[in-house]
């Protein structure tokens, strides 16, 4: 039996994970970071904090179904894989992973937590085959809106180049500053998607696109302006979740036209909502994680660690 253990701990979750390569099987375990009402997110200082009172109790509760034999260890231990891309908080993640890993005396394999969320999703996808290929992927969450040319990579398992992406405000952002003009707790997204669920009206947007990139900047103050004139919070709601969508159209449409025609893969929080995944889906064929694989989690972590120890003949 190999068994593989995924440590995250992002800017919104602290997050442990064991994925089983015999039965394919992964179980979770992750807690949100607690913020404030009325507050959009944490200071980096306060969530590495967080994270420090969380891991404990998020990595013990992964391990109440019994004992397990690690073969490997995951962490994440940057938002991407770019030059200068650090935050503080990876780093609770990574030093917990390096006490367990040399305990154990088993490899350690740090990871983005970006390419995490890739895997993630073609995990709950059920498509690691194109772990061996190229595709487009999408990653939109609180922190980040980018299209991606994915490639098999020796150094990351998937090399994740942007090729596209906002040039301003990151989608989730747009979801949590509306969910709160809504009154909606953070992180908003669950609340939001319910919210919209109730509005039958349509909405016809143009994306504001610049070549591949787009900008989002803009959602806020319609939604505001709307919700000042009189509109419904749930059509405020869907207001803002068609704009992101639009956006996302707008970007899939330039990077096919770019690339060819390529699989797509679409992760993140942002994208467990129901309804940008079902219009995508009609239009793109495009490959979702189910919501628990979308939001922040280790599982992607835990995957790109047994793809790395099969490399290594480990």
């Amino acid at each position: 039996m190999s068994v593989f253990l995924g440590i995250d701990t992002s800017n919104y979750t602290t997050s442990t994970a064991i994925y089983d390569t015999d039965s394919q099987k992964i179980e979770q375990s992750k807690k949100l970071l607690p913020v404030k009402d009325g507050e959009l997110g944490l200071r980096q200082a306060d969530a590495v904090f967080a994270h420090v009172k969380q891991l404990g109790d998020v990595t013990e509760r992964l391990f109440l179904s019994g004992g397990h034999m690690i073969s490997a260890v995951g962490a994440s231990f940057r938002p991407r894989d770019v030059d200068g891309s650090y935050m503080p908080c990876f780093m609770v993640g990574e030093t917990a992973a390096r006490v367990a890993a040399a305990a154990m005396g088993v490899p350690l394999y740090r990871f983005s937590h970006q390419a995490g969320h890739v895997a993630a999703a073609l995990y709950s996808a059920g498509r690691l085959d194109l772990m061996d290929k190229r595709f487009i992927a999408f990653h939109l969450s609180g922190g980040t809106t980018e299209g991606l040319l994915v490639e098999p990579s020796d150094e990351y398992v998937l090399r994740c180049t942007k090729v596209a992406g906002s040039l301003d405000l990151k989608a989730g952002q747009a979801v949590d500053r509306v969910g709160a003009l809504l009154g909606l707790a953070f992180p908003a997204g669950a609340e939001l998607e319910k919210l919209a669920e109730k509005s039958e009206v349509r909405f016809k947007i143009k994306a504001t696109m610049k070549g591949e990139n787009c900008c989002l900047s803009g959602i806020e103050n319609r939604c505001e302006d709307m919700l000042k004139n009189g509109a419904s919070p749930c059509d405020v709601a869907k207001r803002c979740l068609c704009e992101i969508e639009a956006a996302l159209v707008g970007m899939t449409r330039e990077l096919l036209a770019a690339y060819g025609d390529l699989p797509l893969v679409y992760a993140g929080g942002v994208m467990s909502n129901a309804m940008i995944r079902g219009d995508i889906e009609r239009e793109f064929g495009g490959l979702f994680a189910e919501p628990q694989f979308s939001s922040d989690n280790a599982a992607g972590i835990a995957v790109l660690a047994a793809r790395r120890s099969a490399e290594r003949g480990a």
